[in-house]
């Protein structure tokens, strides 16, 4: 538990050096391209409209999904995806690629990964905004269920920041780690929910259970319970639960991981 407090605890005391450090690396990233920070929303916006046009128009042939046009339900949860799956790969390599910073001064490494998910919203967010809008384009009215958004935001980050924590940690230890990674989450995409409705698509009960136990997936149905004023989080308190303490799982082993060896880092490197 100590390690966890002293992990946090390095957060908020660098909060400031966090948000410096996030948008530098913005910059960074589209310097050299013409439309510069513009590609943090029209790439996926671009991936966006293939995914419609294949799933969408191609397989679901433009039907509804539980009385909701297929481009809203899809863009509430791909739109967690997009953000979800670059924040985990950036954070798992946050460490691995920032080794010269890490070796030449005194640095708090466990704030690499926070710096990786806190930049990542500048692109998020924008996206979230275009989400909005066309809910309301298509005359779905704002309802109290949208308070409880911020709720599964949160849940969002917490998860981020564990998983980012132990897969930063893992990455530096085991290079092979990351390229795992990689595929781990491209089959993720098919059953965390952001293009297919699990619950709507045939498959045995028992396996719908099992893959409803993925964090990701309670992420993303919650966005669209909130958008969609479905249901509120308190109804589904078993995989609330559920969620939480895979949370607290995982941050409990990245943090005993990532204080036992960031001594080592660079040797490691």
């Amino acid at each position: 538990m100590k390690e966890i407090v002293a992990v946090i605890k390095e957060q908020f005391q660098h909060l400031g050096m966090i948000f410096r450090m996030s948008r530098y690396e913005d910059k960074a990233t589209y310097q050299s391209h013409y439309l510069g920070l513009a590609w943090q929303i029209l790439n996926p916006v671009i991936q966006i409209g293939i995914y419609y046009l294949v799933f969408g128009i191609g397989v679901n042939q433009g039907r509804e999904i539980s009385g909701v046009p297929f481009i809203v339900w899809m863009l509430i949860g791909i739109t967690a995806w997009f953000y979800i799956n670059s924040s985990i790969l950036g954070a798992s390599n946050s460490i691995h690629r920032q080794v010269g910073m890490v070796a030449k001064m005194k640095f708090p490494v466990s704030v690499l990964p926070t710096i990786n998910i806190v930049s990542n919203l500048s692109s998020y967010f924008p996206m979230v905004a275009i989400v909005i809008g066309t809910i309301l384009a298509f005359g779905i009215s704002p309802s109290l269920y949208w308070l409880q958004y911020f709720y599964y935001f949160f849940c969002m980050i917490a998860f981020l920041f564990a998983f980012g924590i132990l897969n930063a940690t893992i990455t530096v230890l085991i290079r092979d780690y990351h390229i795992f990674l990689q595929s781990v989450l491209r089959l993720l995409f098919y059953v965390s929910g952001p293009i297919w409705d699990i619950q709507n698509r045939n498959l045995p009960s028992g396996l719908v259970k099992i893959l409803r136990l993925n964090p990701v997936y309670y992420i993303i149905e919650g966005f669209r319970d909130s958008l969609l004023s479905r249901q509120w989080f308190w109804e589904k308190t078993t995989y609330g639960l559920i969620f939480w303490g895979i949370v607290f799982i995982i941050l409990i082993l990245g943090s005993h991981l990532h204080m036992k060896f960031r001594a080592k880092f660079v040797d490691y490197i």
